[in-house]
């Protein structure tokens, strides 16, 4: 084999750093965005973040300059003519009378000897919000003030912080003792101290434990024993349904409990009742149930009988180049040459993010306004009117790549009068129609009248999957019933058997 050179001449597509920090800040969530952001105003000394008040204070300086600029021309003004400096408006000095009278003014009522306190000693907000008590630390506090050994204690603490969100212990006692000095009967020991705890049922193994500790805590009052002649609900009974047939009361087969416990239907419903009043999740009340806040990145309002987009820009940093280093640049201190080079590279960067974000800008209200276009409909009616939408027909509307709809509807919300939707919401797939074959249907809009046909369903008799694509066909919806059953679980819809309710 012969080593030789060749030239050849091609042509590839290569990504420049620019490029990919472009597509990077067009895929950003907004609180990602603003993250960003921060970093870039923290890297690069040229770019500042260009204040509301300060841009109001440079318009309003601009007549003050050209003032200037006419008596710089003419002649000097004499001495005499330009008059004092209090005159002039010059500031005056502070005093130690005036410095103590600007920093003082932090006398509270009754505090006579501090009456120049600073406010860095007073406590921030965060200090002063109340925080709310996890499930780990009420159950450290019950066990601090236990009775138990120091020993035990270490062995309650390894414990507690091994259990879950909803309070239950799924590791085995091995599991706890690896690693440690402890034996599994010590493990046994603390755990039911533990169970003895506050909420009733946590650290239980699995849900028919945490039920039996509940109920046993039930059995102290006279709800707990229901009677005491043969057949009637005991405490004893209530158990022996958690104990042993919970699958069948899962899928309500009272027939097939009562005959193995040798009850009536009525009593397995009235011993249902009690279970149905204890707690499957005893950590629930201890959940962090506190709601984030969705900031929109962009309002979709109607001005004139015409949808228009509206982008939210509130809270991202406006940015700029400084004035000081763009002044520096241009004179002849620039520096050595490694400090040119350095500055003409962090200038480079500076522009080419300022660009990026006007760019992202106004992809981002070229996608939404194609989307409400397309979508014109529900804007105007409601979630019933949602059509079909892919992403290839924005792509082709407003003249860009299908991956580029993709980041731009990637982790973004618009509100609208319909509320906070995510963009993403408004691409889904089609349901072809009876009655116009050309036409389809959102499976949207389909999944809302399964959701308003269970809504409405008799309870005693709720709707099969069958049943309810028959209804939907009559709706001139074309549909499965596999499919009806594939919605119905991505709503968390259960089936008919498990919404059927006898009493």
């Amino acid at each position: 084999m012969k080593l030789r050179l060749d030239l050849k001449l091609s042509q590839k597509l290569i990504m420049t750093p620019q490029l990919q920090q472009a597509i990077k800040l067009l895929q950003l969530s907004r609180l990602e965005l603003q993250q960003s952001l921060a970093q870039q105003l923290m890297e690069n000394p040229l770019l500042e973040e260009l204040q509301s008040d300060v841009e109001e204070v440079e318009i309003a300086a601009e007549p003050d300059k050209v003032g200037e600029a006419s008596v710089a021309e003419g002649q000097e003004q004499p001495e005499e003519e330009r008059g004092t400096p209090e005159e002039q408006g010059a500031p005056e000095e502070f005093t130690a009378s005036g410095w103590e009278e600007y920093f003082g003014s932090d006398r509270r009522t009754g505090d006579f000897e501090r009456s120049n306190s600073s406010h860095d000693e007073f406590p921030s907000y965060e200090q002063t919000v109340a925080k709310a008590t996890s499930l780990e630390e009420h159950l450290l506090w019950q066990l601090s003030l236990s009775g138990l050994s120091e020993r035990a204690k270490e062995l309650g603490r390894l414990i507690i912080g091994n259990l879950d969100d909803d309070g239950y212990l799924r590791i085995t006692s091995a599991e706890v003792v690896a690693g440690t000095n402890l034996t599994e009967a010590e493990v046994e020991s603390v755990i039911k101290d533990i169970q003895t705890f506050d909420p009733t049922g946590v650290g239980a193994r699995d849900l028919a434990e945490c039920l039996t500790l509940q109920l046993g805590h039930l059995g102290r009052n006279p709800i707990g024993s229901l009677g005491s002649r043969p057949g009637a609900l005991k405490g004893s009974v209530v158990e022996a349904i958690i104990v042993h047939h919970l699958k069948d009361l899962e899928k309500k087969q009272y027939a097939k409990i009562a005959k193995a416990l040798n009850l009536t239907v009525d009593e397995v419903f009235q011993a249902t009742k009690i279970i149905e009043s204890l707690e499957p999740k005893p950590g629930r009340p201890f959940a962090n149930t506190q709601n984030h806040v969705i900031v929109p990145d962009v309002f979709v309002v109607k001005d004139e009988g015409q949808w228009v987009v509206l982008l939210n820009d509130d809270g991202l940093p406006r940015m700029r180049i400084s004035p000081y280093y763009k002044q520096l640049m241009g004179s002849s201190q620039g520096g050595t040459p490694e400090t040119k080079a350095y500055m003409d590279e962090k200038l480079r960067a500076a522009q080419w993010v300022i660009r990026s974000i006007e760019q992202r800008n106004k992809t981002i209200v070229k996608v939404v306004s194609s989307i409400v276009k397309f979508q014109e409909q529900f804007f105007e009616h409601g979630v019933q009117y949602l059509k079909p939408l892919v992403l290839k027909q924005v792509a082709e509307d407003i003249g860009m790549h299908e991956s580029t709809i993709s980041r731009v509807t990637a982790n973004k919300y618009m509100y609208c009068p319909q509320g906070m939707l995510e963009l993403k919401f408004f691409f889904n797939a089609g349901l072809q129609r009876a009655d116009q074959p050309s036409d389809m249907h959102s499976s949207v809009s389909v999944r809302e009248m399964i959701k308003r046909m269970v809504a409405d369903e008799d309870a005693k008799r709720p709707l099969k999957d069958e049943e309810i694509a028959a209804r939907l066909r009559d709706q001139q919806v074309l549909i499965a019933r596999r499919t009806v059953a594939k919605y119905r679980a991505e709503e968390n819809i259960p089936s008919a058997s498990q919404r059927k309710r006898f009493f």
